[in-house]
């Protein structure tokens, strides 16, 4: 504990060890304070640094150094120092800052979320809720790349890949061979195999779950459902895969097994699994145990208020029910636009009695 030192964030004191990032420190508050984050991910090493949507504003370095840090920072690279106040969401230069990382990422990105199988759970989505505009500035033909197949299990869209290099990184730590990397700059660069190669490693199918956007698909789920059509289950098995957890979350309908992917904590990364490592799967978890036979289920897995997954899975409280009850957030958080069309049509006003309109009410009736 005596190495601990405190850094303010929001407002909020929290005591952190020597060398703990800002981003780090955030999370550890929790809540809106930690900001959003598109390329780190704190189970791969040299992740982050990348896509600027986790700026804060430094206001004060530290107790021996009061003066603030000229421009804003990245909090997934940046070290805090003993007495250091950062602004996160308490700061209109982050905000803007954010709102304009928001609109270069979506440049290029396509309007692909009515078909797209990352829908629901896209972090650019999320971002793009919180920090985006409503329309776009962009007059310019987006930019495209050839469809590419790059194995049986895993679908690649460059189009709506966002260059954050998770799925380089994991594919580098996590298995023996890597066959995918950046290819080109600039705004040619992009994921690629070398020469025509495919995705083949037991713990591969893992790229899709550390993918922030739709860009690297299940093909054994694709166009099968919509994910908050589904209901996500806890679930386990004993792998023969010593480096498999066998930890798991079933995607299901009925009886039916959709999907299975590895286990997320709050910030939407791959939790640690019941021995304390990383849950990473292997591909036989993931691709071939579509079965409920095949895993012993532990329960339903708690879905995040403020995941559009919950969507009408609301609880309410003992003696309520029958009662009509007033949802006024969406997926936990105000509506970014809303209309309330009993005020709009006049229906409530207490002059209007439309128990006394012979037949039904309609346009004639509120002028």
């Amino acid at each position: 504990m005596a190495d601990n030192i405190k850094v303010t964030i929001d407002n909020i004191t929290v005591e952190v060890p020597m060398g703990t990032t800002i981003l780090e420190a955030a999370r550890k508050i929790g809540g809106d304070v930690a900001p959003p984050t598109m390329c780190y991910y704190s189970k791969l090493k040299g992740s982050g640094g990348k896509c600027r949507t986790c700026l804060v504003e430094v206001s004060k370095g530290s107790e021996k150094d009061p003066r603030p840090m000229p421009k804003l920072v990245a909090s997934c690279r940046t070290g805090v120092m003993d007495g250091m106040e950062v602004k996160s969401m308490t700061s209109d230069k982050v905000i803007d800052a954010r709102k304009g990382v928001t609109e270069f990422l979506l440049l290029n990105h396509p309007l692909d979320c009515p078909v797209c199988d990352q829908a629901g759970e896209c972090d650019l989505q999320n971002l793009g809720y919180d920090h985006g505009n409503a329309g776009t500035r962009y007059e310019y033909d987006r930019r495209t790349f050839e469809p590419e197949d790059i194995g049986p299990h895993i679908q690649l869209h460059m189009n709506r890949c966002i260059m954050c290099f998770r799925c380089v990184f994991t594919a580098d730590q996590l298995t023996n061979t890597r066959e995918h990397g950046i290819l080109d700059r600039g705004d040619h660069a992009r994921i690629s195999t070398c020469i025509s190669k495919a995705l083949d490693n037991d713990f591969i199918g893992n790229v899709i779950d550390v993918c922030p956007v739709g860009a690297l698909t299940d093909k054994t789920f694709r166009f099968k459902n919509r994910v908050w059509f589904t209901k996500p289950v806890d679930a386990h098995r004993n792998c023969s895969n010593p480096k498999c957890c066998g930890e798991v979350r079933l995607w299901m309908r009925g009886e039916e097994v959709f999907r299975v992917t590895a286990r997320k904590d709050e910030w939407g990364e791959v939790a640690n699994a019941s021995n304390g490592e990383t849950g990473w799967i292997c591909n036989e978890c993931r691709f071939e145990k579509k079965e409920t036979k095949d895993w012993v289920i532990e329960g339903p897995t708690k879905v995040d208020r403020h995941s559009v997954i919950a969507q009408g899975h609301y609880a309410g409280k003992v003696g309520t029910a029958g009662q009509p009850v007033l949802i006024d957030k969406v997926i936990g958080k105000q509506p970014q636009l809303t209309l309330d069309i009993h005020t709009v049509s006049d229906v409530n006003k207490p002059s209007y009695h439309l128990d006394q309109i012979e037949g039904p009410a309609h346009s004639d009736d509120f002028k």
